[in-house]
């Protein structure tokens, strides 16, 4: 006897409403109910004092927030659950509200524009242009630095560059916050490292660094990737999640570029948002995809057989995957 599936609307009704949480979550960070809460349980007549916020409104937030599991409810009391104390408490290393900030603030607005986008294939704005992007990325790159820096210090371990005797050079491209910098000089007394990236956003860079005390293992140099001097003899270069924004022509070039500044025995690192050969997953990634259509000219997400093709016609041996923290593995190549 067969037997038929019954098609309901449910999964349209709740991507119906799937703007809600990220709201909600950013709302009580920048209320900083998270941060109120993290002193230990209270009532919502306390935490709506200690926030200087609405009974009515903060009720209705945290209860929500009760319904996502980001807050736990007993009696009248309400505490955080184990996963916003981790990463959302404002003063914890860990805490990933900035990327929340961004997509309300940053992002969102942008998507509002995508049938535009779609029928025209202009973004809204080309976020990967220095006059948009710095502005983009000078708010952006410090939210970022929790996001990346597990993966960071996991490739740092893998490179086993404190077993080094000799002087390490690290070629920080596109740096941001400087986390992939940052995470492999902290490794090693022997390794300095060259942070690349727009005038605009290497005063982030530069306060990121010097909070780590290390500003004198690093070098600064401000410019487009397509022109700025990369120097030569660098034994590791790192691309943190640039070439998605680049599109395939410039991220061949760039390739091209970073194989002639690496020494012999060099490596390369890239983080991505990787798609599967036939583009059909993982979701998060093809969702980026879309992020690059609104955001930049040329952007998209690739697969690491892709990018393994790209680093194999410039030169590049051996790309591999190195799994890490995060949405996506790293692809390590080296230069023969």
């Amino acid at each position: 006897m067969s037997t038929s599936t019954t098609v309901t609307p449910e999964r349209i009704m709740q991507f119906t409403w799937g703007y809600v949480p990220t709201f909600l979550l950013e709302t009580a960070i920048h209320h900083r109910v998270f941060d109120v809460l993290d002193a230990g349980p209270k009532t919502l007549k306390e935490t709506a004092a200690a926030t200087g916020t609405s009974e009515r409104g903060l009720r209705i937030l945290m209860n929500g927030l009760v319904g996502l599991n980001f807050l736990a409810k007993d009696g009248q009391q309400y505490a955080l659950t184990p996963e916003s104390n981790a990463f959302l408490v404002s003063t914890k290393p860990a805490f990933q509200g900035g990327i929340l900030r961004h997509a309300s603030i940053q992002l969102i607005p942008k998507w509002l524009q995508l049938n535009e986008v779609v029928k025209t294939g202009k973004p809204a704005t080309a976020v990967n242009q220095q006059g948009p992007g710095s502005d983009f990325f000078q708010q952006f790159v410090q939210d970022l630095f929790p996001v990346a820096y597990p993966a960071a210090q996991l490739l740092a371990k893998t490179l086993a560059l404190s077993k080094s005797t000799a002087p390490v050079r690290v070629l920080d491209l596109a740096a941001g916050s400087g986390v992939w910098g940052i995470a492999l000089v902290q490794s090693s007394d022997n390794v300095t490292a060259t942070a690349v990236d727009w005038s605009g956003v290497l005063p982030a860079t530069k306060q990121t660094v010097a909070r780590f005390g290390l500003s004198d293992r690093f070098t600064f140099v401000a410019g487009d990737l397509d022109s700025a001097d990369f120097g030569q003899g660098h034994n590791v270069a790192t691309l943190g999640h640039i070439l998605h924004s680049e599109g395939e022509a410039r991220s061949k070039a760039l390739l091209r570029k970073v194989f002639e500044a690496l020494a012999p025995g060099g490596t390369i690192v890239i983080a991505e948002f990787l798609v599967n050969e036939d583009r059909t997953g993982p979701v998060g990634s093809l969702f980026f995809a879309a992020n690059m259509l609104v955001n930049t000219d040329e952007g998209d997400t690739f697969s690491f057989e892709e990018i393994r093709e790209w680093l194999k016609a410039v030169g590049f041996t051996d790309a591999r995957l190195l799994e890490v923290p995060g949405p996506s593995p790293l692809v390590l190549a080296t230069k023969p």
